[in-house]
């Protein structure tokens, strides 16, 4: 069979941070802060879908919309997912986030419950292909010694989107402003403004050069590569060092579903459990609570449609915060020990605060705090799963790894949860809610063993060496520089 040798993955390993990293983290990173404004403007819009004259939701309905969005959003990574180990990362980026301005607009535009619920689905299905697309892209770029903090940091920007949406229903929505039934249309609207601007931005992203090379394109992946080098030196008058590890690739055709399977059954046991295990509890934890926590403040507390941005803005900024801080860790004290430790102090202070809430010792302020302080440490957690899945596969089945995870533990943990909550939180019994978030803390809890006994240390090691190409004539043993 015929072979190439190649040492792209070294030279793309060695490189310094430069401003060709910093634009794919702002040009692919664009992808959280939307899918963070989405579900955000569902959670914080959820009083004025109920009050608009002429949706006029019920909370089960709010519930049963926020389903069909992450069922959009399944469905999108599946399909989107596996075009983009065939077609490759950079042409799924326009066609999933043209689907996902349509989409959003066009829930703006909703005239029932129907309308509304399918545009949610069809919006979800761009996010999740995006989703697909982007963490292959971005794991496939990034300097292994960088990599950690910086997916965590990317998926944790998910709440500057949160944040965002947070300030503008605080505006849209002030009584008088605006006519009941515009305020959230607008709002709505807001996420295709922000993604036409992107647009712009990523007509300067390279396609991945690791795709390339695994489909024989090496040529065009050097191409890239000395383009990017080049940027590089230029910017710092500095050469670079020198790259040391070459891969040997056999040529190969697309990989089919059934290689797909058994690369996940057959070769990867283990770190599937994990996937599944890590990605599934904390859909479950997230989806439960931020998706109807608009509806615990204005059932339990009192609070009004208009005011339900002031809560939700804490939310986000510990959300974003425990990411950005937090992430420097993953790559030094490791990937085994960060992520079971933020997933088990997750799911013990969920107990804790749970059973304050039982009580009746907290108020909208007071539950609004623990909740920042328990995802400054549960973003973490959750940013850490998508990482742990998007660099333990081979490269080849990549993003269709990624989709297939992201389906499963949103299917097993996520879409149920909004749908179960609406209707705890409809009973206006304070303990029946207990017992939902008690069952997100005992997930999170699993999911801390589960990182623990199966684990990988994946920490400033190149993918490749992680987990080898289906195309790979022999093991890549490269010797990566782990400097800052």
């Amino acid at each position: 069979m015929e072979t190439a040798e190649t040492d792209i993955p070294a030279r793309l390993d060695r490189l310094p941070w430069s401003a060709f990293h910093s634009l794919i983290v702002v040009a692919l990173g664009i992808t959280w802060i939307l899918d963070g404004l989405e579900v955000t403007l569902a959670g914080s819009l959820s009083g004025a879908l109920q009050d608009s004259p002429v949706l006029h939701l019920s909370a089960t309905q709010i519930g049963a919309a926020a389903s069909t969005y992450l069922l959009g959003v399944v469905g999108g990574a599946i399909g989107f997912g596996w075009l983009t180990d065939r077609w490759g990362r950079k042409r799924l980026f326009t066609i999933t986030l043209g689907l996902y301005l349509v989409a959003t607009a066009a829930t703006a535009c909703s005239w029932s419950f129907w309308s509304y619920a399918a545009f949610r689905m069809l919006t979800g299905a761009g996010i999740g292909g995006e989703g697909t697309a982007i963490n292959s892209a971005i794991q496939e770029l990034m300097p292994a010694r960088y990599r950690g903090r910086t997916d965590l940091a990317i998926n944790g920007s998910f709440w500057v989107g949160a944040a965002m949406a947070a300030a503008s229903t605080l505006i849209l929505l002030h009584p008088g402003r605006l006519p009941p039934d515009v305020g959230w249309r607008v709002a709505f609207g807001t996420g295709a403004v922000l993604g036409l601007g992107i647009l712009v931005l990523r007509r300067h992203v390279p396609e991945s050069p690791r795709w390339l090379m695994v489909h024989g394109r090496i040529g065009e992946a050097t191409r890239i590569v000395d383009e990017i080098e080049a940027r590089i030196t230029a910017s710092t008058g500095r050469p670079l060092p020198l790259a040391q590890g070459t891969l040997r690739l056999i040529a190969r055709g697309h990989t089919s579903l059934r290689e797909v399977a058994r690369t996940l059954i057959t070769l990867y046991p283990r770190r599937t459990v994990l996937g599944i295990v890590l990605i599934a509890s904390q859909a479950f934890f997230y989806n439960a609570i931020f998706f109807t926590y608009a509806l615990v403040l204005r059932r339990f507390y009192g609070i009004g449609a208009a005011s339900i941005g002031w809560y939700l803005l804490p939310f986000a900024l510990g959300n974003f915060t425990g990411p950005l801080l937090l992430g420097h860790w993953f790559d030094t004290i490791g990937r085994r020990p960060m992520i079971a430790g933020t997933y088990a102090l997750s799911g013990v202070l969920l107990a804790g605060v749970a059973a304050m809430f039982g009580a009746g010792l907290l108020d909208a302020t007071t539950q609004t705090m623990a909740w920042s302080v328990i995802f400054f440490f549960a973003s973490a957690a959750a940013s850490a799963a998508y990482l742990t899945i998007s660099e333990s596969f081979p490269l080849e089945v990549r993003a269709i790894a990624i989709a297939l995870f992201y389906a499963a533990g949103t299917l097993l943990g996520g879409v149920a949860a909004p749908w179960l909550f609406g209707h705890l939180i409809a009973s206006g019994e304070r303990h029946q809610v207990v017992w939902g978030y008690l069952l997100g803390a005992v997930l999170m809890l699993g999911a801390a063993l589960t990182e623990l006994v199966l684990g990988i240390a994946a920490e400033r090691r190149p993918l490749e060496s992680i987990a080898a190409p289906l195309s790979a004539a022999d093991p890549y043993l490269p010797a990566v520089g782990t400097g800052e």
